[in-house]
This record gives structure tokens, C-alpha cells and sequence, in this order.
């Protein structure tokens, strides 16, 4: 009996040919400075968690395990979102606005649990966890970006600018997002949401005037705040201490000097990989969440954190590139958001180790540990492998 050779059917070959046609028109670049980032970030996790796990009796590559699947859960999310669409994120983002307030207010039931005075994460089987506020962040570049980029009769973008009520508009939808963060709270992630909102305003062209009168709306709101006391008094804390740490050696500036004395003991080269005095010995809280970057600096040395800042910053051009060729104004308002969100988040968790910017508890993309924050980093970047891949002239 003679075997014919197999053919491929039509329809095979034309899905073949599609999935080469996809793979060339993603930026490669992207994608391997946004893994190496968390590459980097899962060996730095690890070396922060396995000394006091191993002293604790349990297994010291428990984080390791879990932040490697979250990883690869990511990466999976990451290529899921960039080739559908983008334009397909725009008629569903109602839908995802709807389910994350949905999220956000799940948290405030009892189904939510606290860490660290926060109420903020909604617990899953397993052991694992969701912090919908991280999601919550695409829901505002998404809504944002939808508001400012609708025309009205036709539901498309055009080449006008927005006016004053396509801002209030948007500033009105991100409004209840915003409350629910800070309801939790979460002063961190509030503050992405304004920039990110404050941002989105910017670049769509909206007149000068206007802006400038946003401008003294939110400084008349911070005054406020601040005279009303309506902060809670640790967050108030948090936000002067790095102005004068040795004032509060026994809070926020007691963290902060711990964190700049880890950073600064690494040197040119740093010790290497689980030899760090002060991340083996826990000197320094959360780091291997907010204060990862201690890690980085104690055992990586200025040439590891001038390494991550590197990445970081190319990620942060590309992001910049794509919204500069976006073929609408909703493609490049959404890569625009990724970008100042990745930006902001980026200059305040490094800035807060160092002693130029207040703790604020916000994770360092790509890097920190977190399920959630990873999640949510890679559709941001598949978010913006869509708006490429479906623009006619690639980078």
C-alpha cells in the first residue's frame, strides 16, 4: 500500500501563512525587553523571599514557583491581546469598564481580604489572589482613550481635536474608578489614575486654556485635601517623610533610610545574588513587591540598576513610537496611556527608593512580584503589539 504525501488543505495554508504574516509584524524588541525585565525581576524576587522562607521552615522557592507561572500566564496574555484587534478593545471597553468598577466594589464585600491596612485584593482558590485595582488601570487608558477619540454620529475617531466636554466626559467615567481605589485604599494606583487620565488629556490636543484651567481645578482639590485632613494620617506620613526621613525613624522615614543605605551599599557591581545583608535579613519591608529595587541595588550594583532603568526606558520608547504612527486617535491615545502609565509607575517606585519621590506602594513593572501587576503589565504591552500590528507602515 502506497502512502500519498500529505497536502495541506487550502484553508491551512492561507492560517499558516496569516500566523508567519503575524509573527513578522509584532515588535520583537518589545517583547524581549519586557521579558528580560521580568526575567530579572523573578531572580531578584527570589533572592528577597528564600532566606526568610528557609529560616521559616518552608520551601525558599515558593515565590520563585509561583511568580515563574505568573510568568508564563502573562507572556500567554501578552500575545492573546495583541492579536486580536485594537479596534475590537474599543466597542468591548464599556464592557470592561462595567467589570472592573464590578471588581473594584467585590473588594469592598466581604469577599475581600487586607494586607498590610489595605483592602484591596479579592482571595481565589489555592492560595492565589486578584487585585483588581491593577486592572483597573487598563480600564482607565481604555475609557479614556474611547471618550477622548468619540466622534459623535459615526462612534470613529477623527482628526479634531477634543473639546472641553469629551475631557469631562472621560475625567467623569474615571471618576468612580479613582474612589473605589482610594477607598481601599491604594494611594498609589490612585495617583497612576490621575496622571494617566491627566496625560490622555494632554496629548489629545486639547486647547491651552483649558488645560490650564484643569490645572488649577487640581490644585485647588490637592489644597483641599490636604486642610481637610482627608487623608488618613499613615498616608500623610508617607507622602513628607522622604522630605525629612530622620524625622520619623520609627515610620515611613525609617523605611526610607533603610532602603537608601540597601541601595547605595551594592556599589558599582553589588554583592551578587543572595549575598545582600540587608535583603537577607529582611532590613528592608516589601521588597519583594514596592522595594524590589533595594534588592536590584544591594545586589546588582549601579550597573544591575542602570541595566533595569535601561530596559525600562526602551520599553518606554516603543510605547512612544507606536502611538506616534497609530493609524487613529484611539490607537494612540491607548498606546500614549500605556507609555505614561509605565513611566509615572516607573519614576515614583524607583524614585520612592531613593529618597526622591514619597512611598506610595506601587509595584515597579515587569520587575515586583505580583500575579495581578504582571497580568495586567503584559496586556498593556499586547495592547500595544495591536495598535502596531495594524498599522501599515511597522517600525
Amino acid at each position: 500500500m502506497v502512502v500519498g504525501r500529505y497536502r495541506p488543505t487550502r484553508s491551512a495554508i492561507v492560517m499558516r501563512v496569516v500566523a508567519k504574516k503575524g509573527l513578522r509584524q509584532l515588535d520583537w524588541l518589545l517583547i524581549v525587553v519586557a521579558v528580560a525585565l521580568t526575567v530579572i525581576g523573578t531572580l531578584l524576587i527570589w533572592s528577597a523571599t528564600a532566606p526568610a522562607l528557609e529560616q521559616a521552615g518552608l520551601d525558599p522557592r515558593m515565590y520563585l514557583k509561583k511568580q515563574v507561572l505568573n510568568a508564563f500566564i502573562g507572556v500567554a496574555l501578552m500575545f492573546i491581546t495583541a492579536f486580536i484587534d485594537y479596534r475590537r478593545y474599543r466597542a468591548a471597553t464599556p464592557l470592561l469598564y462595567v467589570l472592573s468598577l464590578l471588581l473594584l466594589l467585590a473588594v469592598l464585600t466581604p469577599a475581600g481580604t487586607t494586607v498590610n491596612g489595605a483592602k484591596a485584593w479579592i482571595a481565589l482558590p489555592g492560595g492565589f489572589q486578584v487585585e483588581p485595582s491593577e486592572f483597573a488601570k487598563l480600564a482607565v487608558v481604555l475609557t479614556t482613550a474611547l471618550m477622548l477619540s468619540y466622534r459623535r454620529g459615526v462612534g470613529r475617531s477623527g482628526p479634531e481635536r477634543p473639546g472641553i466636554g469629551r475631557a469631562a466626559l472621560a475625567a467623569l467615567a474615571a471618576v468612580p474608578l479613582m474612589a473605589l481605589v482610594a477607598t481601599e485604599p491604594a494611594l498609589g494606583v490612585t495617583l497612576v489614575l490621575v496622571i494617566v487620565l491627566a496625560g490622555l488629556v494632554v496629548v489629545s490636543g486639547l486647547r491651552w486654556y483649558w488645560l490650564a484651567g484643569l490645572v488649577c481645578a487640581v490644585a485647588i482639590g490637592i489644597y483641599t485635601i490636604a486642610n481637610l485632613h482627608l487623608m488618613k494620617g499613615y498616608q500623610a506620613s508617607r507622602l513628607t517623610a522622604f522630605l525629612h526621613p530622620q524625622h520619623d525613624l520609627t515610620g515611613a522615614g525609617y523605611n526610607l533610610l533603610q532602603a537608601k543605605t540597601a541601595v547605595g551599599s551594592g556599589g558599582m557591581f553589588g554583592v551578587g545574588l543572595f549575598h545582600g545583608t540587608f535583603t537577607g535579613n529582611n532590613f528592608v519591608p516589601s521588597q519583594q513587591t514596592d522595594f524590589i529595587f533595594t534588592v536590584a541595588g544591594e545586589e546588582l550594583g549601579f550597573v544591575g540598576c542602570a541595566a533595569i532603568i535601561g530596559l525600562l526606558a526602551i520599553l518606554i520608547i516603543r510605547a512612544i513610537r507606536v502611538a506616534a504612527v497609530a493609524d487613529d486617535l484611539f490607537g494612540m491615545l491607548v498606546a500614549s496611556g500605556v507609555a505614561v502609565w509605565f513611566t509615572f509607575q516607573s519614576f515614583v517606585n524607583i524614585g520612592m527608593t531613593i529618597g526622591l519621590m514619597p512611598i506610595t506602594g506601587l509595584p515597579l513593572p515587569f520587575v515586583s512580584y505580583g500575579g495581578s501587576a504582571i497580568f495586567a503589565d503584559m496586556i498593556a504591552i499586547g495592547l500595544l503589539q495591536s495598535v502596531r500590528r495594524h498599522h501599515s507602515v511597522f517600525l
